[in-house]
């Protein structure tokens, strides 16, 4: 059985200062660290539980099948901010059929985040035994 110790999605995009100024401007992620030189260095940034890496330079366009999930504590307030700071809302909050409340923005590069906030009362907050 393989120990994952940790883990990041890799991010290679067409244009990396650009997605590092989104992702660490506009989306406000901190960095975790920072390797190499020139405009694809590598940047880390902290993704919640886990990692993502901005780094290289991809020659081809996203693919729709590449798609992140962030959960937020309050999808209204994040909306907000993201619209403010001239990210492109792809879809504004709505609450879903199976009760969770969500976003969609895209990156520079078209990829799609979906910003997700879990009501208090809804069932994945509930933990038996706690």
């Amino acid at each position: 059985m393989v120990h994952v110790l940790s883990s990041r999605v890799l991010l290679r995009p067409t244009d990396p200062d650009r997605s590092r100024a989104f992702y660490g401007e506009t989306l406000g992620l901190e960095i975790a660290r920072e390797f190499g030189t020139g405009p694809e260095r590598g940047t880390v940034y902290f993704l919640g539980g886990g990692f993502l890496e901005v780094s290289g330079r991809s020659d081809q366009p996203p693919t729709p099948s590449l798609q992140l999930w962030l959960q937020v504590a309050d999808a209204s307030a994040a909306h907000e901010e993201l619209r403010a700071a001239g990210a492109t809302i792809v879809r504004p909050p709505v609450e879903e059929p199976w009760g969770l409340i969500e976003m969609w923005i895209a990156d520079p590069d078209g990829h799609r985040l979906v910003l997700v906030q879990i009501p208090a009362d809804h069932p994945l907050r509930y933990r038996p035994g706690i």
